[in-house]
């Protein structure tokens, strides 16, 4: 794992930058449960169905959400579902 800081950009459009801390990554996916985010973009569900296939292959317990559209954020009763349900969370973007 590498300990160089990273930057992360917010693609919205936002007025001033909020900088907001980085939580710490898991060092193993081991007795975790990851949440996968379909934001409904094309292609985006078959690098989730491998991502899923990969890790159940592993053992590790896989959740499934999908956004409504990829052109409108997140629900909050999504989001805070995901939080509530998973320890990790990745979300696809693909075209």
């Amino acid at each position: 794992m590498s300990t160089r800081e990273q930057i992360l950009l917010d693609p919205t459009a936002e007025i001033s930058p909020v900088m907001t801390p980085h939580i710490a990554r898991p060092g193993s996916l081991d007795g975790l449960t990851v949440g996968l985010l379909d934001i409904a973009k094309q292609r985006g569900v078959e690098f989730l169905d491998r991502l899923d296939e990969l890790l159940s292959e592993r053992g590790i317990t896989v959740k499934r959400y999908k956004k409504e559209r990829f052109s409108k954020l997140a629900a909050p009763e999504l989001l805070k579902q995901i939080k509530e349900e998973c320890d990790v969370a990745v979300e696809a973007l693909a075209d």
